[in-house]
């Protein structure tokens, strides 16, 4: 399936188990004291606080991973999930990140 499908049925999940969730949420760039536009978006942001980024591929790769920090970076968000529906278990295809406070650590747990 497409993950814009994937994407449109966990958000109806997240919402009917009673979790605020916007979908394609714009991620502007703040530079230099101006807001940029970039073409970021976030797919699914739960709660106001993680960042979801849906993927329906044959393998992870580093740029997806790279992606999500990002993401992480340049929002309030300290943590995203980055799950791939393209695999038999499902458990197998979530990574949870975690980006610190401390913005000069970065740490990432397998979830």
């Amino acid at each position: 399936m497409l993950e814009s499908t994937y994407e449109a049925c966990l958000s109806y999940e997240l919402v009917e188990a009673c979790l605020g969730v916007e979908r394609q949420v714009t991620l502007p760039v703040r530079y230099r004291g101006v807001t940029l536009d970039c073409g970021y978006r976030i797919d699914l942001l739960v709660e106001k606080a993680v960042i979801v980024e849906l993927k329906s591929v044959d393998r992870r790769e580093p740029i997806h991973e790279a992606q999500l920090l990002s993401y992480l970076k340049l929002s309030d968000c300290n943590v995203g999930l980055l799950i791939n529906f393209n695999v038999k278990l499902l458990r197998n295809g979530i990574r949870r990140m975690i980006h610190g406070i401390d913005l000069a650590t970065t740490t990432e747990v397998q979830a």
